[in-house]
């Protein structure tokens, strides 16, 4: 019998959920965005929990959608849907109340890069490699990347990111103000643990409330921007530049563009 696809594991106030797919550096699969779904919907209906971490199992963290597994084929949905389907179960750790922690142990490129920006706090391997490579593929950023990353970091960094599709390390990340902390690879969970327990000494009520007063004074809305988003990915998916993208990164080698 397979392994799940996604681990939950609660102690101490704290639950972890841990991608499960190694093999497939933890991407975004059809096997994996249901049972995501109801691990996030579990969180927020335990009042127990004061704390989440999300992490993944292996080398990656998250790859991002995963192209060989036909997660864009869905079916009569709509072009914009499918997008936006891969995305769903991910986004929904915006629902989430309580602080809620990506220890990225390894690479998260693409949709897994935006898998941590959803995240409150994020805690990298300095080692591994990050970005929103979306411009080397020939298509748009999901996720709410484009969203996210201008108010974590800035505008110009947000820019340059996101129009060179340039891939950077741990350590880069924290200089930027992507991540909190870059770490020993063999550091990252155990730091993450470190934040969610002093998290969870705090009082829940009131780091509730924290959040939500933080990010409703944001104006934040990362859930209809990614809704944007899939509408624009799912436009340039039907470009002849995204499939060139797509192949080349299946074949390792560098994509040739047209602009068609």
């Amino acid at each position: 019998m397979a392994e799940a696809a996604v681990l939950v594991t609660t102690r101490d106030l704290v639950c972890e959920i841990t991608l499960n797919r190694p093999e497939h550096r933890n991407a975004m699969s059809p096997e994996m965005l249901a049972p995501f779904q109801q691990v996030i919907d579990r969180v927020k209906a335990d009042r127990d929990i004061r704390c989440v971490i999300i992490t993944g199992n292996g080398t990656s963290f998250c790859s991002g959608a995963d192209f060989r597994s036909g997660i864009l084929d869905r079916g009569n949905e709509q072009p914009q849907d499918a997008s936006f389907g891969i995305y769903r179960p991910f986004l929904t750790i915006l629902e989430v109340q309580v602080p809620v922690i990506a220890a990225m142990n390894g690479h998260a490129i693409g949709g897994g890069f935006g898998l941590g920006l959803v995240c409150d706090i994020r805690i990298a391997n300095r080692d591994a490699r990050y970005g929103a490579n979306f411009a080397r593929l020939g298509i748009h950023s999901g996720m709410a990347i484009s969203y996210l990353l201008p108010r974590i970091t800035s505008v110009p960094r947000a820019a340059e990111l996101l129009f060179t599709g340039r891939v950077f390390s741990g350590t880069q990340a924290a200089e930027m103000g992507i991540a909190n902390h870059a770490v020993e690879p063999d550091q990252v969970l155990s730091k993450a643990r470190e934040l969610a327990a002093e998290i969870s000494a705090c009082a829940p009520v009131a780091v509730r409330m924290m959040k939500r007063s933080l990010y409703r004074g944001l104006n934040w809305d990362p859930r209809s921007a990614g809704e944007l988003e899939a509408f624009a990915q799912s436009r340039t998916l039907e470009m002849a530049d995204a499939k060139e993208g797509v192949a080349a990164l299946l074949e390792k080698r560098e994509p040739k563009f047209r602009g068609v």
